[in-house]
Parts: structure tokens; C-alpha cells; sequence
């Protein structure tokens, strides 16, 4: 049977942060990962250049039961932090948007810069180990030996794309030692509808737009996409993290009024098509649907502005200001960048990570009811709790 002083189980982008900081302390350091390739995440992520951080990241700008619990992480473990080591490693970079940060180049730039810290920090790395029990006392059962470990670190994330070897097991190891888990779904995904609504929205499969999308105070503006299924996209994504059910308002002419625009237009060219108004402001296929909700296709010649009441301008105003619609559900896991929810914050220490009740169990990352907004701010979480598991296991 193999000692080491601490385990990490996961060699994503939390695992690998906790495994090099616990190894830059002298502490000696195991790092698995079932997966045959680390950092299998960070590799896809960004389009394959990584969104690493995000200068803008505040406690706000995640999800939580106890809103308070990221506070200490990443208030400790912060951008700065993280840029300094990328600007070590001469690893270059861009501002894309809203503060998100983006390698000019691969994001296996931002891998091997991680396990070069980790080597160097004397981190042993167990590639394509698949762990299959961890009893009491912290003896981890694998397909090739039997380890013991002083402290046991969960790094391995939660139930978002399965195909990259996602699963439950961090949460499987909390219930077996008695922590708590919160509600458990998936998070900035792409919501589906049906019905009416999907009959609408099929034909625009592939039409991108900007829109603002709000969900009770919650309102983000950035592009969207309509799908075969129902709408994607940054702002979709975003919303989707605090949707359950009920309807969610699309503004679909943000930063104007759309119905002061229509009623001007019907001054300023009297003699145009609605359908060729609207797609002054909405891309033509959508601008086509959305005509078509006062002034049917089947109607030959179509009317001109002029024709139309006053009444009916504003009311189709309205509806592209707030376009009030209903998902019937999301995607799925396999489409979720990340996984809602997971072990309960208040089983936990804020400082450390490390469960209350079980000294030397510590859960980093996904695996914690910690969720994100898109853009980075996964990301630093994932350094931000790495490292403070990794200062004490």
C-alpha cells in the first residue's frame, strides 16, 4: 500500500490548482484522473482557447444557496493571481469581452503550464486510473494499487458533458460520508420548447441575434441563437442557470423602443413593408415572423405601414420589447457547460474547503454548490477553491 500526504481525485482545472499549491508546500502530493489526458475541460473550453478568468469575477456573479460561502476563496485567490502565473508561463493572451480572457492561441498552453507546476512542485500524476472505492481513514481503492492518504481531496467535478467522463462520484463520496447535497441540475444550458412555440422557432434553426432575456431581476444582454430545438447562445446560457419553470422575457430590440421606432417609421416611410421595417433591427428570417404576427404572409399585396393602425404598431412594439415565452425544459447535461448545485456549502469551511465533520475531506470545484456566470468565472472558482484546499490538505 502506497502513502501519499495528500490525494486528489480529478486532474481538471480544480484538481490540478490543488495539487500544485499542496505540492509547493512539500506536501507529498498524488494527482488521479480516470480520464487519459488532464485537463480534459480546460482543453474545450472557449472554442479551444480557454476562457481562464475574468476581471470582472465578484461574489455576485455566482450561484449559490449560501451566496456568501465563494467569498473568502475568491477573495483570496484572485484574476490578478492567476493572470500573473499565465504571464509567468509568457502564455499570451486577449480581452475578448466583459472582462473574459482568452489564450491567442490553445488552451493546452493553460494544461501544460498546470502540470509544469505540478512537476515542479514533485506532484505525482496517475493518468487513466479509475478510483473505485475510498473508505474511512482515506484508503482509495484503484484498478492498480491501494493508497492512503492523509487528506482526500474531490476535484472531480460534477455531471455536466458526459462524453468528457463526467460523473457523479464526488457526490456519491459526500453522501458516503455523510455530507449534504443541495439540488442538483444542469446550468448554462440551452433551453428547449415545444408546441406553438417550437413550430415558430424551428424554421429559424441557425439565426443569430442580440437580445436582452430576464428572469425576475436577473437580466443579461448578448447574442442567441435559435435551435432545432429551442434557443441557444451566451444570453440563453446565462438565464438558464436561474430558470426552473415559468416564462422567461426576450427583449428582442434592446436599447430602443421598438414601438416609438415602428410608429416613426410609419411617418418616416409610410409606403414600406412591416417585413422590411422590422429587418432594420432584426435579422430577416425573425423579422419575417414577427411581421407576420399582425399582417399574415398569405395577404396579397401586403399592406404598407400606412395601412396599418397605430394600435397594432404598438402592440407588436411591445411584444419585441418583451417577448414573453415558456421553455418546456433544457438540454440536458450533455449540452450544459456546467452542473447547479452539488455538495452543501454549509458542510463545509469557506476558508478551507474541507468538510466540517470529516477532518481531511475537502471537495473543490464543480463539485461544490458554486455555479458561475458564463465567462470565466468557472474557471476561478475552480483556482480560487483549488488553492484554498490546497494551502491546507
Amino acid at each position: 500500500m502506497t502513502n501519499f500526504d495528500v490525494v486528489v481525485v480529478g486532474a481538471g482545472a480544480a484538481g490540478l490548482m490543488c495539487a500544485l499549491t499542496a505540492g509547493r508546500r512539500g506536501r507529498r502530493v498524488l494527482l488521479l484522473d480516470h480520464n487519459p489526458e488532464a485537463g480534459a475541460k480546460i482543453l474545450i473550453s472557449g472554442g479551444g482557447r480557454c476562457n481562464f478568468t475574468n476581471t470582472g469575477t465578484v461574489p455576485e456573479r455566482f450561484i449559490s444557496d449560501n451566496p456568501h460561502f465563494c467569498r473568502s476563496a475568491l477573495g483570496r485567490y484572485t484574476p490578478r493571481d492567476f493572470i500573473a502565473l499565465v504571464d509567468r508561463h509568457r502564455i499570451a493572451y486577449h480581452e475578448k469581452t466583459l472582462g473574459q480572457l482568452f489564450c491567442d492561441g490553445s488552451a493546452r498552453a493553460i494544461v501544460r503550464m498546470l502540470l509544469d507546476e505540478c512537476a515542479a512542485a514533485g506532484v505525482t500524476l496517475r493518468l487513466g486510473c479509475r478510483v473505485s472505492a475510498i473508505s474511512g481513514g482515506f484508503e482509495v481503492e484503484t484498478e492498480q494499487d491501494a493508497i492512503t492518504a492523509e487528506s482526500l481531496v474531490l476535484a472531480s467535478g460534477g455531471l455536466s458533458i458526459p462524453k468528457m467522463g463526467a460523473t457523479g462520484f464526488a457526490y456519491e463520496i459526500a453522501r458516503q460520508f455523510g455530507l449534504r447535497l443541495t439540488d442538483i441540475r444542469p446550468a448554462l444550458v440551452p433551453l428547449c420548447f415545444d408546441g406553438a412555440l417550437l413550430e415558430v422557432m424551428r424554421p429559424l434553426a441557425g439565426v443569430a441575434f442580440e437580445a436582452e432575456i430576464s428572469r425576475g431581476r436577473q437580466r443579461f444582454r448578448a447574442a442567441c441563437l435559435f435551435t432545432h430545438r429551442g434557443m441557444s447562445g451566451p444570453a440563453v446560457l446565462q438565464i438558464s442557470s436561474y430558470w426552473r419553470e415559468g416564462e422567461i422575457a426576450v427583449n428582442l430590440a434592446p436599447g430602443q423602443d421598438a414601438a416609438a421606432f415602428l410608429l416613426e417609421r410609419k411617418r418616416a416611410r409610410p409606403r414600406a413593408e412591416l417585413r422590411s421595417v422590422l429587418a432594420e433591427i432584426l435579422p430577416q428570417r425573425l423579422a419575417a415572423v414577427m411581421a407576420a404576427d399582425i399582417v399574415p404572409p398569405t395577404e396579397a399585396p401586403p399592406p404598407r405601414l400606412a395601412d396599418l393602425q397605430d394600435r397594432l404598431l404598438r402592440a407588436l412594439g411591445e411584444k419585441l420589447g418583451a417577448w414573453r415565452i415558456t421553455p418546456s425544459g433544457d438540454e440536458g447535461y450533455a449540452k450544459a457547460e456546467v452542473t447547479r448545485g452539488g455538495v452543501d456549502t454549509r458542510d463545509l469551511s469557506s476558508q478551507t474547503m474541507m468538510a466540517k465533520a470529516v477532518p481531511g475531506l475537502f471537495f473543490i470545484g464543480e463539485a461544490v454548490d458554486v455555479t458561475g456566470w458564463l465567462g470565466g468565472y468557472n474557471f476561478q472558482w475552480a483556482w480560487a477553491s483549488g488553492a484554498a484546499a490546497g494551502e491546507a490538505a
